[in-house]
């Protein structure tokens, strides 16, 4: 699958040739996260931390942007990572994987010796786990390169991706000499890697057609894009329905849910439904049973609007992210697998009735009353009622009535429950 890339630098999402001259420059980091992530992984790489341009405290000009794209999406990130607890951050603000470059070579490795800085990387297996770490086999005139590609070591690629892969999930491969040039790749090096390791391997540098990216997944390789991408020279969506197996199956199973995680329905998607859904924004497939393309809700109104794609580890099944406007089976049932009308219970779905009933509130509604001493003041007579509890009946009782206060409040203040659960899986991760 393709791997869209954000490279930040002085604050600003850039494009590098060579990893020194400037190509392209803009600030709509928070937009192309967004577009980026409808579409599968993002990689965020913070240029000025990989030169080492960083402030006394390890911070950069781009970290209140990196933070702030580590959630919102499926993001793994890059650049200056040199030491435990900065990865062991990195993923407690959100990042699923710390992609390891020069801090896990040595800088003069003898030639009995590994070239891999093992102390480091034995730390940060044990640390985060194996299956977080990506380490960067960047090559230059078939060397290791390191400190942001100003250097070379001694040491061939291909020995070097061979020692690293005990220590991550995957590699990413990136020809310097490619990066940037949107001249093709060095299709050579990448299946001697390829061949090389038996991890997951992701090619970077120079992609620069669909074709291209279709041969690299022929051979088991992802992509990672960068110029290709905001050039316009690939499409990020053409290139999502490209790398599905479509030789297993001419027709691909989406199993689409709501943002809540509650699955909706099954449905079957060709080429041309994937583009008119990109198209449209809205969720359609092709039905086996009319013969041709249909738009879910196209005549009763009840729409999906989709909110990402990802494809499964086989390639051959995707899973919809959809926001449902009104009841998605045929039944009226809010899911085809239920017989409930409405959405099941969840905080999420509390905090948008909530939401929608402050925002338009009705004649009589109590929610609508609640300012914000009023709710305070509920929270803490609540919280006093739950702890006094005799029984299972009430325990349960007072607790519903705290946790819808408490969604009162969220909304009042702004927060949603994606920042709550944010919070605690960054206390769970920087244990």
């Amino acid at each position: 699958m393709v791997i869209a890339s954000i490279d930040l630098k002085s604050g600003h999402v850039v494009q590098l040739k060579n990893c020194a001259e400037l190509k392209l420059q803009r600030d709509d980091a928070d937009e192309l996260m967004a577009r980026f992530d409808r579409y599968g992984e993002v990689a965020v790489i913070d240029v000025d931390a990989a030169m080492g341009n960083c402030a006394a405290d390890g911070t950069t000009a781009n970290t209140a942007v990196l933070r702030r794209l580590l959630r919102a999406g499926n993001v793994r990130v890059g650049g200056g990572i040199r030491s435990v607890q900065r990865a062991v951050e990195l993923i407690s603000f959100g990042a699923e994987k710390v992609i390891i470059g020069s801090a896990a070579w040595k800088k003069n490795p003898s030639v009995h010796d590994s070239p891999l800085n093992t102390e480091l990387l034995d730390a940060l297996v044990k640390a985060v786990g194996k299956e977080r770490i990506i380490i960067a086999v960047d090559a230059r005139n078939g060397n290791i390169a390191v400190n942001g590609w100003t250097e070379t070591i001694a040491v061939p690629f291909l020995d070097g991706a061979r020692a690293a892969e005990r220590y991550c999930s995957e590699l990413l491969f990136t020809c310097v000499e490619k990066e940037g040039c949107m001249a093709g790749s060095d299709m050579e090096a990448i299946i001697q890697l390829r061949n090389a390791v038996s991890c997951r391997v992701v090619a970077a540098g120079g992609v620069q057609s669909l074709d291209e990216i279709v041969s690299l997944q022929k051979i088991n390789c992802d992509v990672q894009l960068g110029m290709a991408l905001y050039t316009g020279a690939v499409s990020l969506a053409d290139s999502f329905a490209a790398c599905l197996d479509w030789e297993k199956t001419p027709l691909v199973p989406v199993i689409a849910q709501d943002t809540h995680g509650t699955v909706l329905m099954l449905g079957y998607a060709s080429r041309e439904a994937l583009r008119k859904t990109e198209e449209t924004g809205l969720l359609t497939f092709f039905s086996r049973t009319r013969n041709a393309l249909w738009t879910k809700g196209e005549t009763s109104g009840h729409t999906l609007s989709v909110v990402r794609l990802r494809a499964d580890c086989d390639r051959d099944t995707i899973l919809a992210t959809v926001v449902p406007h009104g009841g998605v089976c045929h039944t009226g049932s809010y899911s085809c697998f239920t017989g409930a009308p409405d959405a099941p219970s969840t905080m999420g779905r509390l905090f948008d009735i909530i939401a929608e009933r402050c925002a338009h509130p009705s004649p009589g509604s109590y929610t609508a009353t609640l300012d914000d001493v009023r709710v305070r003041e509920k929270i803490m007579e609540e919280a006093e009622e739950v702890c006094s509890a005799a029984t299972r009946e009430e325990v349960v009782w007072e607790a519903a009535d705290i946790l819808y206060f408490l969604n009162v409040l969220l909304y009042k203040e702004g927060v949603s429950w994606k920042a709550v659960y944010d919070e605690l899986d960054r206390r769970h991760k920087a244990r």
